[in-house]
């Protein structure tokens, strides 16, 4: 999967209803040759900026997931490799560069949803041009960047 498909691919997921931080993890585990769906569902509250809280946008958190899923540890006695940090820092650096006309990288920011009002979910997910093409823009945006860097690292599984 190049980091173009990465991008098509997240945006349609996202598309579909799959929260943003679930599509960057699908395509992320997607390019590194793993699955692991209970990671996929465990990052769906990440959407709406945690918890629909409206903070940090799951889009970031989610590519940060993906790339934890391969270079993180999962006990104590192992050791987290350095690009866990090296390229979760450049994703957290682009996606704020990506979010400069937004103001900030907070879902708030970015949707203008009040995730806990009916109506304004309503007319994110129901009209065409709402907020929601910019959130599937930088959702496409972001997994491109994301393929990018796991490629860069040697992470991708070869095609």
């Amino acid at each position: 999967m190049t980091p173009e498909e990465m991008r098509v691919k997240a945006e349609e997921l996202f598309k579909k209803r799959m929260h943003c931080s679930q599509a960057l993890v699908a395509v992320g585990l997607e390019k590194m040759g793993k699955q692991n769906p209970e990671l996929i569902r465990a990052v769906g509250a990440y959407g709406g900026g945690i918890a629909s809280s409206g903070r940090t946008c799951g889009i970031l958190l989610g590519a940060i997931a993906a790339v934890s899923a391969n270079y993180g540890k999962s006990r104590p006695e192992e050791q987290d490799d350095p690009k866990m940090w090296l390229l979760s820092f450049k994703l957290s650096k682009a996606f704020a560069q990506m979010c400069e006309p937004y103001g900030s990288t907070n879902c708030a920011d970015i949707a203008r949803v009040n995730w806990r009002d009916k109506g304004e979910v309503k007319t994110f997910y129901g009209q065409p041009d709402s907020r929601r093409t910019i959130c599937t823009e930088l959702t496409g945006k972001l997994a491109q960047y994301l393929g990018e860097l796991l490629e860069e690292a040697g992470a991708d599984k070869k095609d």
